[in-house]
């Protein structure tokens, strides 16, 4: 399939559509199909179904600045949260599907969250509603942002081999979650590097079902079969089902989250549910105070959290989006995607709906990459994953058979595929090379899309500079560098101002 520039459907006058669907959704003119668009939409949702269940552990686990839960409780409700997490990921990516028409699922930022249940949700005095407060109003200055096209013209901006960057650092930044949250590649009790499974060793049944999964998917690519990701996440859930009712393995972590089985599941024990099909409380929904952080935390403290979500949420999509159009050939001559600006608008509004949801904000995400490796093409693809997300609002104790271990080797292949875009970066031009290395490789090694490229942005302009070429460099470049300067520095400058 092509990597780069329009899709192959687009080099030659498009077929006429067979019915309103295909024409609304553009299918054949993509070169795809309703079965292909259905089959990507399935193994998007089924690589991030994930976030049902760890965003719940993430933000509903830890008490505010007053001691109460998400949700106002003092004692964690983990359901509720989980059902608002998906209701909202539902919506906005049938949102995405039907406005962009492009392949791209949304739902609860990972680091987002984190950052948010701990470093603002849990100041003292802070409620959880400040927080989500906080995140709506970094939605709604991003929203603007979109609407004024600034955010689209820092996007046309970018030179297109650091998009290329992008593309590949959050390649390799897919693989390492797929190896670390499988089980594959873990801390070292020796030292701050990764090791090879349990003390350099693979152990334990889990480890068997990653390492068959990804097997599995590999075997089936190279064979050409289509569906291999999806028939390996699915067939890999399969065995980890069987091997948990034979083996009862367990969870690595006690009811309290310490550490007793290494060699249990990480996530998701694979045991089918007494019940399946559960009544959501959506209670959540609309518990947030606008303005609540400004009168807790005063004016400057809290623009500082808006502004550290806003640069966060701001260039981890682009860098989402054209790796996802990169994947499926629609991306344009320029190698901006197709839409941009209505993928960019609705992605925007989803980090404010996910504050008013008390969900933390919501971003596109990586993984919808599955989806595109299976085929997807077009926003039916998202409409599918959506739909199923508002489904897993009912079916969350369904959806939560799926461990990490099945579900992660999917990302280690689709780290490989964006591995590839790497030989569109010219390595002998250290002016743009320099650049694109710290993009690439700063992303898995701070788990952090934003800092690559944060670190990529300030090292061009700074090499451009030094090389006598600062009037070549574009004047949004200019300002998205000194921002990111301003991000790095962001502790520096809150001790400087006496802001805690």
């Amino acid at each position: 399939m092509p990597k780069t520039g329009a899709p192959r459907a687009h080099a030659q006058a498009p077929p006429a559509p067979k019915n309103g669907l295909d024409a609304f959704f553009q299918i054949s003119a993509r070169g795809s199909t309703v079965a292909r668009e259905i089959r990507g939409g399935l193994a998007t949702f089924f690589t991030m179904a994930y976030i049902v269940v760890l965003n719940p552990l993430i933000i509903g686990t830890v008490p505010d600045g007053t001691g109460a839960f998400l949700g106002g409780g003092r004692a964690p409700d983990l359901a509720m949260v989980a059902a608002a997490t998906a209701l909202v990921a539902g919506v906005m990516t049938i949102l995405m599907g039907v406005v962009s028409n492009f392949p791209l699922a949304l739902a609860t930022g990972l680091g987002l969250n984190a950052f948010l249940a701990f470093s603002v949700a849990s100041v003292k005095g802070m409620t959880w509603a400040d927080a989500m407060g906080l995140v709506v109003l970094e939605g709604l200055v991003i929203t603007f942002l979109v609407l004024t096209g600034f955010r689209k013209a820092v996007f046309a901006a970018v030179p297109a081999s650091l998009k290329t960057a992008i593309s590949v650092g959050i390649g390799l930044f897919v693989a390492i979650i797929g190896f670390v949250d499988g089980g594959f590649v873990r801390k070292s009790a020796s030292g701050p590097m990764g090791e090879l499974g349990i003390g350099g060793f693979l152990k334990g049944w889990p480890l068997l079902v990653f390492v068959l999964g990804l097997a599995a998917i590999i075997l089936m690519m190279v064979r050409k079969i289509r569906g291999a990701i999806l028939y390996g996440i699915i067939g890999a859930t399969v065995l980890a089902v069987v091997v948990e009712a034979l083996a009862k393995v367990g969870g690595q972590t006690d009811a309290t989250g310490k550490l007793v089985n290494p060699s249990g599941w990480s996530l998701n024990v694979p045991t089918l549910p007494k019940r399946v099909v559960d009544t959501p409380d959506f209670g959540l929904l609309g518990h947030f105070n606008l303005f609540g952080s400004f009168g807790r935390l005063g004016v400057i403290a809290a623009l500082l959290l808006v502004f550290t979500l806003l640069l966060a949420d701001f260039f981890d999509t682009m860098g989402t989006m054209v790796a996802i159009g990169a994947e499926a050939g629609l991306l344009d001559e320029d190698g901006n995607p197709y839409n941009s600006q209505k993928i960019l608008l609705v992605d925007s509004i989803a980090a404010a709906a996910g504050g008013a949801g008390s969900v933390s904000s919501n971003t596109s995400y990586i993984e919808s990459a599955s989806g595109v490796g299976e085929g997807a093409r077009t926003g039916l693809a998202s409409v599918v994953t959506g739909v199923l997300f508002l489904f897993a609002t009912f079916l969350a104790p369904l959806v939560s058979v799926v461990p990490f271990e099945a579900a992660t080797p999917a990302l280690v292949v689709v780290g490989f595929l964006m591995m590839q875009q790497v030989r569109g970066i010219d390595w002998e031009d250290l002016e743009i090379a320099i650049p694109a290395f710290l993009t690439i490789v700063l992303m898995p090694f701070t788990y952090s899309i934003t800092v690559g490229i944060g670190a990529g942005f300030v090292a061009y302009v700074a090499i451009k500079v030094v090389c006598g070429k600062a009037s070549r460099i574009h004047w949004l470049l200019w300002v998205i560098a000194a921002l990111f300067i301003l991000y790095f520095g962001i502790d520096p400058i809150k001790t400087v101002l006496g802001v805690s």
